[in-house]
């Protein structure tokens, strides 16, 4: 007999629900992860009052290569299936812009929701527990931990990514994904701040600490929301959104002023104030020691002249500018800061509704380790609570036939 019905490598926010659904379900589990705590992610996440869920979740709020793989377990647990959960346990949270759902007290209510529902299912929990091999007798599963051998029937790898290491990922997941022969997606940071060289960063560090609302744009995605100014380049939700999809070499567009026509402005402004500098009219949209920068690299020789005396075609340069201010990123801050790892565990080797391998039924991947990463404002966490959702209930659903085989 083995020691385990279920093993889950990983007590974040996937291997956290997966857990508990099978051990509720009936299954034997064991929870193991390598930190000295469970949850540390979703500890520090929403500046320590995670941001749970989002009120609407669609697939297109995922990159996955597979633009398909990610709509059965989305429409099997939805958003409300967890604020019922969140509900169930009287933790208070409030709705933010955007439909994100955040607690109103600690991260530390969801970590506590979740290992409470672990309890319920009995699962075991060990901490501190490194896997160092992973073999197969063609059915089962056989663990080598730094805790002793382990033996399961299935094993749920729910490891996380590369995002940051301080964390210590050890890119386990990957690793195992490649020894049962499934393939890997080029990795890289997802929702991570932008850096740049030369005059721009000298730029963004004077305006360092300055936010304003933008739009964002990259490889044909837009996103509208703050944009922030940091001594190393650009950060906030509308720079870590547009991240995942920007790649080296290519270009960013930032509008300043969102769902305005500069140009016409300023033409209107040329006309009703023909006696005002450039600047006093900017300054009643844009910070000020913004405006302050762009004037010293968009308009240095008219910088003292009014508008009466400003070219019509120098005006509408600046107009076209304020709205499509193209930038070339050096790169980005890595994994170091990065919220999700792009890439990983191709999903053409996993079942959509279980999450199990096809060439090995009784292997499962979920949560970061996959190729699937969501957008900024708890989608990512939706993400993990549906994939380990359908694979709890997969990993106990099948364990009977699965047992009467063996």
């Amino acid at each position: 007999m083995r020691d385990f019905d279920v093993v889950v490598i990983g007590a974040g926010a996937a291997g956290l629900m997966c857990a508990a659904v099978a051990g509720q379900a009936g299954a034997r589990v064991l929870l193991i992860e390598h930190a000295n705590k469970i949850g540390r992610k979703i500890l520090m996440s929403g500046g320590g009052r995670c941001n749970f869920t989002n009120l609407v979740v669609e697939p297109d709020n995922f990159l996955c290569s597979n633009a398909h793989f990610v709509k059965s377990a989305l429409s099997r647990y939805s958003p409300w299936h967890f604020i019922e959960l969140v509900s169930k346990y009287d933790i208070p949270y409030h709705e933010r812009a955007h439909g994100q759902l955040f607690c109103d007290n600690s991260a530390k209510d969801i970590v506590r929701l979740l290992h409470s529902e672990c309890e319920l299912g009995g699962v075991q929990l060990r901490t501190r527990c490194t896997v160092e091999r992973v073999s197969t007798d063609g059915n089962g599963y056989k663990l080598s931990t730094s805790s002793g051998e382990i033996s399961c029937l299935k094993l749920v790898v729910a490891s996380g990514g590369l995002s940051i290491p301080s964390m210590s990922p050890d890119g386990l997941g990957y690793e195992l994904a490649q020894q049962f022969g499934l393939q890997l997606i080029p990795r890289s940071a997802g929702l991570v701040p932008l850096t740049f060289s030369g005059d721009i960063k000298s730029m963004t560090e004077k305006l360092s600490g300055i936010a304003l609302p933008v739009r964002a744009t990259a490889a044909g995605h837009s996103f509208d929301e703050a944009m922030l100014f940091t001594h190393r380049g650009l950060s906030g939700p509308a720079i870590l959104q547009i991240s995942s999809y920007w790649r080296e070499g290519e270009w960013v567009s930032i509008d300043l002023l969102p769902d305005r026509d500069m140009q016409s402005e300023l033409q209107r402004a040329k006309e009703q104030t023909p006696k005002s500098l450039l600047r006093t009219v900017l300054n009643h949209s844009l910070a000020r020691k913004l405006v302050q920068e762009l004037e010293i690299r968009w308009w240095p020789e008219l910088a003292e002249k009014p508008l009466a005396d400003w070219p019509d075609k120098n005006l509408q340069s600046v107009g076209e500018q304020l709205n499509n201010w193209q930038l070339k990123p050096a790169g980005t801050e890595g994994y170091r800061t990065a919220e999700v790892t792009l890439g990983g565990v191709n999903t053409d080797g996993l079942s959509s509704k279980t999450f199990a391998c096809h060439e090995h039924p009784n292997l499962y991947f979920i949560g970061e380790v996959l190729d699937v990463s969501g957008h900024l404002g708890g989608f990512n966490f939706q993400w993990a609570w549906a994939c380990g959702h359908a694979a709890g209930k997969a990993v106990a659903s099948d364990l009977e036939s699965a047992l009467i085989s063996d």
